[in-house]
């Protein structure tokens, strides 16, 4: 029996804008495809950049670079509000923007953007592909580099707490330009996958949804994930009072003119 043991992986480096595949993006394509955190105009926009401020003030004071975004439970608008809260940091001046998929049984990032997946991070945790960057996109004429995934019974849990996946949040910690990462993680409920990511990253997010998600999900989420920091709870679709409008989150009547 061979005593030699397996040849380390090499360090990861992640793709950056120019390293990445670009693929053909318009403004309007993405708010038809429910995406409005591109344009600061856009009334739909200003939950996501209040969600944004929110993100960099931790940066600055705590140095907080790498988020989790997650849910309770499922279709509660996950992935909206991640994609939506990338695509309104990627307005950042000096900041690169990263948006990755790690939902691997059911990721939904590519097809927010309507680009089908051939090599995702899947892929890459089994070892199929050798480097980041060659699954990595970026829309055109956008500042945002996405890293995304496809919908397979994957051996998930097994994945994101395997040294592929160390190498890539080491890879997301040795990046040396002003750098955030919004990781867009499974349900907490669903498996253990949201556990397993979040000792890793900086903090996280948690989603939930006006008239689904209850005080007993939030709190039992909360008590599940309590070995990380919460960054915050985003309530979705909230139908009234301080966020409310024909959006389901917003100010109200009046500041329609005033975006204008």
């Amino acid at each position: 029996m061979s005593t030699s043991q397996a040849t380390p992986l090499a360090a990861e480096t992640m793709p950056t804008l120019d390293q990445s595949t670009e693929f053909g993006w318009s403004s309007a394509e993405a708010k038809q495809r429910g995406i409005y955190g591109f344009d600061s105009r856009d009334v739909r926009s200003r939950p996501f950049n209040m969600l944004r401020s929110r993100l960099l003030k931790l940066n600055r004071h705590k140095g907080w670079r790498l988020f989790g975004i997650v849910s309770a439970t499922p279709a509660v608008g996950k992935s909206f509000c991640a994609t939506n809260l990338a695509a309104a940091l990627s307005r950042t001046p000096g900041l690169d923007t990263y948006l990755v998929d790690l939902d691997l049984r059911r990721g939904s990032i590519a097809h927010n953007f309507g680009q089908p997946v051939e090599a995702g991070m899947r892929h890459y945790l089994e070892g199929e592909v050798e480097s980041l960057r060659s699954l990595a996109w970026h829309p055109q004429g956008e500042r945002l580099v996405i890293l995304p995934t496809d919908r397979a019974p994957a051996h998930s849990a097994e994945l994101l707490a395997s040294e592929r996946m160390d190498r890539t949040v080491a890879a997301m910690r040795a990046c040396t330009a002003p750098s955030l990462f919004l990781c867009d993680l499974p349900p907490v409920f669903a498996n253990d996958d949201a556990t397993i990511v979040t000792t890793k990253l900086d903090a996280f997010i948690l989603v939930v949804e006006e008239g689904r998600t209850t005080k007993k999900q939030v709190k039992d989420a909360l008590h599940v994930l309590d070995q990380a920091p919460c960054a915050g709870v985003v309530l979705n679709r909230f139908d009234g009072g301080l966020l409310a409008d024909s959006y389901g989150y917003g100010y109200g009547a009046g500041y329609a003119d005033y975006y204008k």
